[in-house]
């Protein structure tokens, strides 16, 4: 079970980029393959970038080409998903299951060769990665 962290809109902007607050807290998107992480492929968890939970293995990491990280799972119970109508489609937006923070959208059957058969398409700027020791 993940701890929740509740902060104001005052607090987040305060220990938060502009860009981390405008994804993470906005639920907006960085600009494809601009990301820290899309072709980062160290061993090692990324945390949320905004509370710092754990979210994703290393192992869970795949090449994906699509311009953000690609991942085909979570730490169990890391992640909440939420349906999203905007844009004219119907998604399902992932986020932290612990401070909210928008991470990015899951996409299923596309046809990756992974467990899940899966894709967690997420924003690097939502992301902090620390390397195994």
């Amino acid at each position: 079970m993940t701890a929740a962290v509740n902060k104001t809109e005052e607090e987040w902007r305060a220990i938060l980029s502009p860009q981390q607050f405008q994804v993470l807290r906005e639920k907006g998107t960085e600009r494809p393959g601009t990301g820290e992480y899309d072709k980062h492929y160290e061993e090692g968890v990324y945390t949320c970038g905004g509370c710092g939970t754990p979210l994703y293995k290393s192992a869970t990491k795949f090449k994906s080409g699509c311009g953000w990280p690609a991942f085909f799972d979570a730490i169990p119970g890391a992640v909440n998903r939420h349906e999203d109508k905007t844009l004219g489609m119907t998604r399902t937006e992932i986020t932290c299951a612990a401070c909210g923070g928008h991470l990015g959208h899951v996409f299923k059957g596309e046809g990756f060769p992974t467990p899940t058969d899966e894709r967690h398409c997420v924003n690097s700027v939502s992301l902090k990665f620390h390397e195994e020791k």
